[in-house]
């Protein structure tokens, strides 16, 4: 039987109360990584709604392993909100790097891991990217399903044409150059 090829994404929320897995697929299916070929169904991107932040940081270690036991080329992504609790996207990964070592995952399978942390919320990024601008010191506003497929490909089109780090929100462009290392790893 040959190895899976998909990619699996842990988020915040759960399933049909979160507009996280719809800017997620949008967002991945526009993007056309390279490595996932052939690319056959909706099963290629598997979202795992995991409830709150304390959830998802205790299902990645289980994630990983899974990934790794299925072989093939399995990219975990994880998507999450960097809250006033956390100073840096990088304090927040280590949260969840202390959490995978402690349950036996390896430094080297933690950094295949891909991170997107938007602050505060996935509705940031979308507000920036329908409007041009946010403020990520506040909640940005709810949106319709509708609004998060656009912003998604919205934000693939910036994605795919690199653009400066001086354009997009901090949260945003930090999650921007995690997926860009990914695809250079990739290829």
């Amino acid at each position: 039987m040959p190895s899976r090829t998909q990619i699996v994404c842990l988020h915040e929320g759960k399933k049909g109360r979160s507009i996280d897995p719809l800017f997620i697929r949008a967002l991945i299916r526009k993007l056309d990584p390279a490595w996932i070929r052939p690319w056959k169904g909706n099963n290629v991107i598997r979202t795992i709604g995991c409830g709150g932040r304390p959830s998802l940081i205790d299902d990645l270690p289980r994630e990983i392993k899974n990934a790794e036991q299925a072989g093939g080329a399995t990219t975990v992504l994880v998507w999450a909100d960097m809250d006033d609790d956390m100073a840096s996207p990088e304090q927040l990964k280590a949260a969840f790097r202390t959490r995978a070592l402690e349950c036996g995952v390896s430094r080297d399978q933690f950094d295949r891991v891909v991170f997107a942390f938007s602050k505060d919320r996935l509705e940031n990024w979308i507000e920036f990217l329908n409007t041009g601008t946010t403020d990520e010191t506040r909640e940005g506003p709810r949106v319709t399903d509708s609004e998060a497929v656009m912003a998604a490909k919205k934000l693939a089109d910036i994605c795919l044409r690199q653009v400066p780090a001086q354009v997009l929100p901090p949260s945003l462009e930090w999650s921007c150059r995690n997926w860009r290392a990914l695809r250079e790893r990739m290829s």
